[in-house]
Order: structure tokens, then C-alpha cells, then sequence
């Protein structure tokens, strides 16, 4: 089973390096042109097979708009989809909204803290996460799938997967690479993981 997983286009926050967490952000120009993209490189990878796979995305706004444009680029119905709650990203709790720089000015402490354990840490706030919370909802969706999958998420639940896939140590997997423009095979049964 093999399953193919594309983070969102850009979005203005990202590329303001802004702690995007739960946020529904929309895409910008550049995002769209990158959620076009990758959807004329799966439909190179999958071919004639690219109606028989599920498709799943995030139900955020950004992935749900990189989804539409995917599968219109690559000749499907644009809304033939669903979404999965459990693949909405990582909360950075008060945090959202902030960069790194102006959070080190306002909480160098709590900054600090995150430096040392990126994958255990929780910001502040009520509904925020840890990496290793994200997850215990990852898997939970992953062990959900039974057939060939598309997937449209966020950089932390690709984080979690190179985690529970890849067997990546935390501190590995908080600070994976995770490309707006690629697309990345994941074979959960193999313990297979990487960027096509």
C-alpha cells in the first residue's frame, strides 16, 4: 500500500517564517502555482492509476485549495475528496501568528526550552501540541488506511510520519525538511519513507 503525501502550497505566513499552526491561512500566488505543480508531477507518477487512489486532505483551507488544484491539474474532479480531522496540523496554542525572532524577544526562556526539545514541546495556551501529541493523531489516521492514498496535510504531520515511518529520532524529525513543492511516497508496511 502505497501512499503519496503533498504538504500545502505557500502561504503568506510561511513565508514570513509566522507559527502558522491550526490558523486557516489561504494560499498565496505562489502556493497555487506550487499546488498546480505537484499536481502535473503526480499525475506523471500515477498515470491512468490516479482515479483508483483515495483522496484525503486536511480540513483547513489551504489543503483543501492545494487538493482542488492538484486534481484539476491532473484531469479530476476537483472536489472528489474527503477530509480527515486528524491531519490538521500541529497547534502552537498563543504562539500563532508569531515568528521565532518575536516570540525570542518577548519569551527567550520558553524559546530556549523549545531549542532543547522541539519534539516534546508544548507552547502555551489551552489547545496547544507537542510534535509527539500530532502524532497520536497521525497514526491514528495511519493505521485508518487500507487503500492507495493521496494525501494533502502540513509540514508537522509530514514531521510525524518520517517519526512513525522513517523511525527518524524526535530531534531528527522536528526539524525534517518539508518541501511545498515535492512529493513524498510513504510505504507505512515496509517502513519506507521519501521524496519522489
Amino acid at each position: 500500500m502505497l501512499i503519496y503525501v503533498i504538504r500545502h502550497g505557500q502561504t503568506d505566513w510561511n513565508a514570513e517564517q509566522r507559527m502558522q499552526g491550526q490558523r486557516d491561512i489561504p494560499l498565496n500566488s505562489l502556493g497555487r502555482a506550487q499546488a498546480t505543480g505537484n499536481g502535473e508531477a503526480l499525475k506523471a507518477v500515477l498515470g491512468a492509476s490516479a482515479a483508483a487512489y483515495d483522496y484525503v486532505a486536511s480540513p483547513l483551507g489551504r489543503t483543501r485549495e492545494t487538493m482542488e488544484r492538484m486534481r484539476s491539474a491532473m484531469g479530476l474532479d476537483p472536489r472528489n475528496y474527503t477530509t480527515d480531522a486528524r491531519l490538521v496540523e500541529v497547534s502552537f496554542g498563543d504562539w500563532e501568528g508569531f515568528t521565532l525572532a518575536e516570540l525570542a524577544q518577548r519569551f527567550p526562556e520558553r524559546v530556549a526550552e523549545r531549542e532543547r526539545s522541539k519534539w516534546d514541546f508544548i507552547p502555551p495556551g489551552p489547545a496547544a501540541e507537542s510534535y509527539e501529541i500530532l502524532s497520536w493523531r497521525v497514526g491514528s489516521w495511519l493505521a485508518s488506511v487500507n487503500r492507495p492514498t493521496v494525501c494533502v496535510c502540513h509540514g508537522g504531520v509530514i514531521r510525524s510520519l518520517f517519526r512513525l515511518v522513517g523511525g527518524l529520532e524526535p530531534d531528527q524529525a522536528a526539524v525534517a525538511e518539508t518541501p511545498q513543492d515535492r512529493i513524498l511516497s510513504v510505504a507505512p508496511r515496509e517502513g519506507r519513507i521519501g521524496w519522489v
